[in-house]
């Protein structure tokens, strides 16, 4: 499995990975399957397609910011 930044992923081909995922996006926001913005929880805040970042074996979605990498790692690194 090959990792990659999506910070240079076209906005279509980031929305195509997010619908195989069960997501969806305005083109500005992400939606889970039922249709409500998802939600960072470590900053309380929509994600936005173009900060999002999918971690490395899962479907969690972030907004990448440090505060919510790092506090991820905190609450999950023992067990990634």
């Amino acid at each position: 499995m090959e990792l990659f930044s999506l910070r240079t992923v076209p906005k279509d081909v980031k929305i195509a990975i997010l619908r195989e995922m069960g997501y969806s996006s305005d083109g500005v926001y992400i939606s889970d399957k039922n249709g409500a913005l998802v939600i960072d929880p470590y900053i309380d805040e929509p994600v936005k397609l173009d900060n999002m970042m999918i971690l490395h074996g899962s479907e969690v979605i972030l907004d990448n910011n440090p505060l919510s990498v790092a506090s991820y790692f905190e609450d999950y690194g023992e067990n990634l």
